[in-house]
């Protein structure tokens, strides 16, 4: 296969953020063949159906070409009130209502990372429960959910706990194989 190509989204805008600290961790510890590239979802607005009647914003339109172009996304999830985020739905709140609707068919991957010891899994459960309605195709196992993650971490915001990064490096090619069956089981396309 051809380099996979995965956008990862983080659901916290927080500048230490451990879900962020997740994903430049995920950046490294990729298998050959795979490149993460981390969306910016700092501006994009909240959501507003008169907003979008205007013209989607600039911010938005680049998401929704990263998700398009991407072979497959990671989510990184915080777990706020026991579910994800408010920034986080927003980003699937407008890819939902963009045609075409770039989260339709693509494979994806949780992590989550927090300082509780339950490690973001409501959240996790949310997320899975949102997307699949979205037709967003999950990988099951293993679950990363970081647990006390200010103990994962240094204070550079490197993953230093040698368990989560193996747990993360599996992940992330429990992913690649994910995607790679579901491309090679999609019907080719006529020229």
């Amino acid at each position: 296969m051809a380099e996979l190509n995965v956008i990862a989204i983080s659901g916290s805008l927080r500048q230490g953020s451990y879900n962020s600290a997740t994903l430049r961790a995920a950046q490294t510890l990729a298998p050959a063949g795979m490149k993460i590239e981390i969306a910016d979802i700092s501006d994009i607005p909240i959501y507003n159906q008169d907003i979008k009647d205007k013209g989607i914003p600039k911010s938005v339109e680049t998401l929704v070409a990263q998700v398009l172009a991407a072979d497959a996304i990671l989510f990184a999830t915080p777990e706020y009130n026991y579910s994800v985020s408010g920034v986080l739905k927003n980003c699937i709140d407008w890819l939902s209502r963009c045609n075409p609707m770039p989260l339709a068919d693509k494979p994806a991957a949780i992590v989550s990372a927090s300082i509780g010891r339950f490690g973001g899994a409501r959240a996790q459960y949310d997320l899975r429960r949102i997307l699949i309605y979205l037709d967003v195709h999950f990988v099951n196992k293993p679950e990363v959910m970081i647990a006390s993650a200010g103990t994962h971490f240094d204070a550079d915001g490197h993953l230093i706990d040698v368990d989560t990064r193996e747990h993360l490096t599996r992940l992330l090619q429990s992913l690649a194989t994910w995607t790679e069956r579901l491309q090679a089981a999609k019907p080719a396309t006529k020229p």
